[in-house]
């Protein structure tokens, strides 16, 4: 089963994002012979908690990715389990079983960087399409972002810095730079096969705190303080976490002294963080830092024009009028609507028309990008069912802190106001509403049963102030 298992990871390692496969696909391990065993792979995970994530998240991949190697469908069992360290062969046992204890092998940290370019192997040309998904020649530049882009195209470059931060909400346009550079960086690098790491704060603090509790630290630090470029996504992430900002800030200071490059993003300015070590914030702005903001209209207009082109339609002016007025809110909102549309138009077979456009406009967009702070509260309490005085109080039930995390996300997305002007229109700090943000971003981006709810709730919302 060895063989097959391999082949079978190999595919999961081209279909699955490198930290999902890394965190989740490795650990795992076959039980038996799938040959032997009918039309059923049975997989062991190191916990019932592991094993309950992988049925829930990974099952349809494990299924695709086998039927591919054994030319029939097969059924994907995972079982919690342990792993016996006497010989590489020997499968899990299950928990309970009559095998005698062993004590857990330390879940492997994979050391080997990605090569970049790769030899001309199939499996070598998915994982690129998988990693670099964006180029500089698909980003559209306007005064929102002409600093960012230039920037990022330098950090590839001897442009006098080696560490650039994006800093912007969500769905701007900083993690298509940060790809966008590191693709050219590897293109450029004298390098034959530089080292890569593109990663999020979270998949590192995650690596970071199982090398400390496999004690396998020192394959940690191997893997990333020898990269020529480090790509860390969503820094704000690590607020609070002491340990893993004191071996971030020593990570960044060896690639420094081997003249690695590093490009950070984060939703906050380096200098609006929290809980941070006051020396890390330092590195982080030792470079170039961009603030990427809304794009204004010609932006968007051209934003619509090069996504439509990517889908090989022509708009018509007035529908293309339509949706340049009213998605305002961020690039993904532009490019959900306009995929909605075009599908929609395909499935009926008919062309693109103002109405189309119209009706789509109204699942999407806000009609006024600029919602102040009254109309927020007034939507966000009609949302949740609360008065304002109850979303305004000390009281610390559940619901009105989703609420107010809410409603500090909607200002933060739709006003210029600062985090302390947020603050004091809840009577809250800064660090508050700073936090606030975060743990609504972390839940929507990890896609958690309460993050697909808020994000529920905010596009509810958003789509209920244009009515």
């Amino acid at each position: 089963m060895q063989s097959n298992w391999a082949q079978i990871r190999e595919n999961l390692e081209n279909m699955l994002p490198a930290g999902q496969y890394k965190v989740w696909i490795t650990p795992l391990v076959p039980a038996g012979d799938c040959e032997a065993c009918g039309n059923e792979l049975v997989l062991f995970a190191p916990g019932e908690y592991a094993a309950q994530f992988v049925r829930a998240r990974f099952l349809d991949p494990l299924r695709a990715a086998a039927a591919t190697v054994f030319g029939r469908s097969v059924a994907v069992k995972v079982l919690a389990g342990r792993v016996s360290t006497a010989t590489p062969e020997q499968p899990a046992v299950p928990a309970g079983g009559e095998a005698p204890a062993a004590v857990p092998a330390p879940r492997p940290l994979r050391s080997e960087q990605l090569a970049l370019p790769l030899a001309l192997a199939a499996e070598s040309s998915n994982a690129v399409a998988r990693v670099w998904r964006h180029t500089f020649a698909d980003f559209v530049v306007g005064p929102s972002n002409e600093m960012a882009y230039v920037a990022s195209r330098g950090i590839g470059r001897d442009a006098g810095f080696d560490t650039l931060f994006l800093c912007s909400g969500p769905g701007l346009g900083k993690t298509h730079l940060m790809q966008a550079a590191g693709k050219a960086l590897c293109d450029s690098c004298n390098r034959t096969n530089p080292k890569v790491e593109y990663v999020s704060a979270e998949t590192f603090a995650s690596n970071f705190y199982l090398a400390l509790k496999h004690k396998d630290i020192d394959r940690f630090k191997a893997r990333y303080r020898s990269l020529d470029l480090l790509l860390l996504e969503d820094v704000h992430f690590l607020q609070d976490k002491e340990k893993t900002q004191a071996e971030l800030l020593a990570t960044l200071e060896a690639l420094r002294d081997r003249g690695g490059r590093i490009v950070f993003t984060g939703s906050f300015l380096p200098k609006n963080l929290r809980n941070m070590d006051e020396r890390l914030v330092s590195r982080l702005t030792s470079g170039i830092v961009c603030d990427i903001q809304r794009p204004d209209e010609e932006t968007r207009r051209r934003i619509v024009r090069q996504k439509a082109s990517v889908h090989q339609v022509i708009l018509p002016e007035e529908a293309e009028d339509v949706l340049t007025r009213h998605l305002c809110a961020d690039v993904r909102q532009i490019e959900s609507c306009l995929h909605s549309l075009i599908l929609k138009a395909r499935l009926c077979n008919t062309l693109i028309t103002v109405e189309m456009a119209m009706e789509a406009v109204r699942r999407y967009a806000v009609d006024n990008p600029m919602l102040d702070m009254e109309a927020i509260v007034a939507h966000v309490c009609r949302g949740f069912g609360l008065t304002t005085d109850q979303l305004l109080s000390v009281a610390r039930k559940q619901e009105y802190v989703a609420a107010r995390n809410t409603a500090f996300y909607l200002a933060r997305k739709h006003t210029d106001l600062s985090l302390e002007a947020i603050g004091k229109r809840f009577n809250r700090r800064h660090s508050t509403v700073l936090k606030g943000i975060t743990n609504l971003e972390r839940e929507i981006s990890r896609q958690t049963p309460i993050g697909r709810q808020m994000a529920g709730a905010v596009a509810l919302i958003e789509r209920n102030s244009m009515l």
